[in-house]
């Protein structure tokens, strides 16, 4: 047994470890730090068979992205652990049925019939100057560039419709609105107000206040 097959056995045990423990263990965060280990067994696995592309993007998209938001999610979520036990060993025995069932019919496709491993022989190993990476891109780009670029503006539309149709526009937000200015009169806008002068007391300095009142004995001698 090579030392290549050995790490293979050793990442695959740890594949089916951490997804059993995904879906046995009682705290949700600790499920999900298990689907963590789960994926980076599985781009072990990737790295094995050469395809470092599908290992890295499977370690950044999904460990570090995807993961993250989901622990952010079940870290804020109040989840009521009691009402999820609740018919566990009732519906026991109809979820071993399905899980022996796919299992069954996984294993009777990979033995028989068109995706059989006997149909698809193991790929050559390749010299230390292959890039795996920049085979993908020259396929992508050449033979299914067209496919490639539907399934890009499709993806950009969705994002497109999912934003516009979600987005209901902020609070006391202020905006123009061109066909309000358009639509602007002097009417509307202008508002002639007509009011009488008033004069506050506080407003009068004492200066004129003692100019006033020297004003007032002066005519009242002359008088």
């Amino acid at each position: 047994m090579s030392f290549q097959v050995i790490v293979f056995y050793l990442f695959s045990a740890w594949v089916i470890f951490s997804a059993l423990m995904v879906i046995t263990s009682k705290n949700s965060v600790k499920a999900a730090l298990f689907l963590v280990l789960t994926f980076a067994s599985a781009s072990a696995i990737w790295l094995l068979l050469e395809a470092e592309f599908l290992a890295l993007s499977l370690i950044v998209v999904y460990v570090g992205a995807v993961m993250v938001l989901l622990l952010f999610v079940v870290m804020m979520m109040d989840i009521d652990y009691a009402a999820l036990r609740q018919g566990f060993v009732k519906k026991l025995p109809i979820a071993v049925l399905i899980s022996l069932s796919f299992f069954a019919l996984l294993y009777f496709f990979i033995t028989h019939g068109e995706f059989s491993a006997e149909n698809y022989a193991a790929p050559p190993p390749h010299d230390a100057n292959y890039s795996n990476i920049k085979e993908l891109g020259r396929v992508l780009y050449t033979d299914y560039f067209i496919a490639f670029e539907t399934a890009a503006v499709i993806l950009l539309v969705a994002i497109i419709s999912a934003i516009a149709l979600t987005f209901r526009g902020r609070k006391h937000r202020k905006a123009q609105v061109i066909s309000k200015q358009l639509a602007a009169n002097k009417r509307n806008r202008l508002k002639i107000v007509s009011m009488d002068p008033v004069v506050e007391v506080d407003e009068i300095s004492d200066e004129e206040m003692n100019k006033t009142s020297a004003t007032n004995e002066s005519v009242g001698e002359e008088k």
